[in-house]
C-alpha cells in the first residue's frame, strides 16, 4: 500500500502511527515525528499519538534545523555523526504551514532523491491532517502551548487559517494575541477568476468581541455564498450586525475583489484598517474614501473603488481593534509605527512579513496596541497582470520588488 493510501485509511488521530509503519516499511526509518506550529507562532510541538511514547521534546521556532526548515519552507537533510541521517520536511497545504515532519534514516539512504519523495510525503500529510483535524482534538491540543480562551477557541474555529497560495499570489496573516481573542476578523475566497478578501478590526478583548466578529463572518460567507458583490455582502452583513446590536457594536471592515488574470481590486472601505502598498522601493498608504462601518446605522449605503495591482506589488492590511476612532494626531502617529514596521520587514518574506509587522507593533514604546491583526498579500500577476493601470488610469510597467 502507498503511503497516501495509508493515510487515508488510518484512524483520524493515528495519522503518524501509520506513517510510522510505512516510512519503516519503504525506507527503514528508525524514527518518524511530527512537529505543529504552537498558535503563537512561537514553538514547534511533538504530536503523541496514544499508542506510541513520546518522541521529540517542542523547539523554538527560530532555532535549530526543525525552525529552519519552518521558516524557509526548504526541506533539510542532516548527516548525522554515525549510521544514520535526519530529515526535516515542512507540512504546509496551499502556503499554510502546519509545521515540520522529522524523519530519521540510516545514513546510506539520506540522498537528493529520497529527500525528494519524503517532501511529497509531508506534502499528503498536510492534507490528512487538514482533514483529520475536523474528526479529533489531538492535533489542536497539540498547537497548544497553554489554554485557549473559550473567545480563542471560537476566533480559531470560525477563521481560515493563517495562508493561501495561487499561481498568481501568496497570502499570508498574523494576528495576536493569539490564545484569547481581540475578535479578529479575516476570510477569504479564491475560484479561478478572483480572490475575495475581508479584514476587519477587532472590536475588543473577550467574548462578546468574538460573537461579533462570528456574526459578521457568517453574514459575509452567507452573502458571498448567494453570490452577492462586494455592496451586498457589506449591506447584509451591516443589516445582519445592526440588527442584533443597533449600532452599538460596529464592525470597521474592508472588503476586496482581486481578478486573477488582470490584477484589478474592486473595493468597499467600511470605516476600514489601513492598507499599505509596497510597489519597488516605495511604501505607501493607500487612501481609500472611508464609509461608515457595518452595523453602525440602519439601511448604510456602500459604494465600491477601484486600484490595479502591478506584478511585484505587495499590499498590507493592519487591523487594530480600537473602541474609538483615534484623534488626529493619535492616527499620524499609529501611522509613523506602521510605516517604521513595515520598514523594518522591508526585507522578509511575505510569510515572515506579518509576525514581524505584528510584533513590531505591540512593541512600540507608548500606546502600543493590544490587538493587531496584519495581512501580508504578494501579488505575481498572470502576463495579463504584468502591465497594469494606475489609479491616474495611465499605463505603468511592471515594477520587480528590491531583493
Amino acid at each position: 500500500m502507498t503511503v497516501e493510501g495509508a493515510l487515508r485509511g488510518a484512524a483520524p488521530h493515528l495519522l503518524l502511527d501509520s506513517l510510522r509503519t510505512s516510512l519503516a516499511h519503504l525506507y527503514a526509518a528508525a524514527s518518524v515525528d511530527l512537529l505543529l506550529i504552537d498558535y503563537g507562532f512561537t514553538s514547534l510541538r511533538p504530536v503523541e499519538p496514544v499508542q506510541t511514547p513520546a518522541g521529540m521534546p517542542h523547539v523554538p521556532v527560530d532555532a535549530g534545523p526543525a525552525g529552519r526548515v519552518f521558516r524557509t519552507q526548504q526541506p533539510y537533510l542532516f548527516r548525522d555523526v554515525g549510521p544514520t541521517a535526519t530529515v526535516y520536511l515542512p507540512v504546509t497545504v496551499r502556503g499554510d504551514r502546519f509545521g515540520v515532519l522529522v524523519v530519521v534514516l540510516p545514513a546510506d539512504r539520506g540522498g537528493p532523491a529520497t529527500t525528494a519523495s519524503l517532501a511529497r510525503v509531508a506534502e499528503t500529510l498536510g492534507h490528512a491532517l487538514r482533514v483529520a483535524d475536523r474528526h479529533t482534538d489531538l492535533y489542536r491540543t497539540t498547537r497548544r502551548a497553554h489554554a485557549l480562551s473559550v473567545a480563542g477557541e471560537i476566533q480559531w474555529d470560525t477563521l481560515p487559517g493563517r495562508a493561501c497560495a495561487g499561481p498568481a499570489f501568496d497570502l499570508h496573516a498574523h494576528w495576536e494575541p493569539a490564545y484569547t481573542s481581540g475578535g479578529h476578523l479575516l476570510d477569504w475566497s479564491v475560484t479561478e477568476d478572483e480572490l475575495q478578501l475581508i479584514v476587519a478590526d477587532g472590536t475588543g478583548p473577550g467574548t462578546p468581541a468574538a460573537l461579533v466578529s462570528t456574526l459578521a463572518l457568517t453574514a459575509i460567507r452567507n452573502a458571498r455564498r448567494a453570490g452577492l458583490d462586494l455592496v451586498g455582502q457589506a449591506s447584509l452583513t451591516d443589516q445582519a450586525l445592526y440588527g442584533q446590536y443597533r449600532g452599538k457594536s460596529p464592525l470597521a471592515a474592508l472588503l476586496l475583489r482581486i481578478d486573477l488574470h488582470t490584477g484589478a481590486v474592486e473595493v468597499v472601505d467600511a470605516g476600514s484598517p489601513t492598507l499599505w502598498r509596497i510597489r519597488g522601493t516605495v511604501t505607501q498608504r493607500i487612501e481609500l474614501d472611508r464609509q461608515l462601518p457595518l452595523g453602525m446605522f440602519e439601511d448604510t449605503v456602500y459604494a465600491t473603488q477601484h486600484l490595479r495591482l502591478l506584478r511585484g506589488d505587495r499590499l498590507v492590511f493592519v487591523a487594530c481593534g480600537a473602541d474609538e476612532p483615534p484623534s488626529p494626531g493619535k492616527l499620524d502617529e499609529a501611522e509613523g509605527s506602521v510605516a517604521r514596521a513595515l520598514a523594518g520587514a522591508r526585507h522578509l518574506s511575505g510569510a515572515e512579513t506579518p509576525e514581524a509587522v505584528v510584533r513590531a507593533l505591540r512593541a512600540t514604546p507608548r500606546d502600543a496596541p493590544d490587538i493587531v491583526l496584519v495581512l501580508c498579500l504578494d501579488w505575481r500577476g498572470h502576463d495579463a497582470g504584468a502591465i497594469g493601470a494606475g489609479r491616474d488610469g495611465e499605463p505603468r510597467p511592471p515594477l520587480q520588488r528590491s531583493p
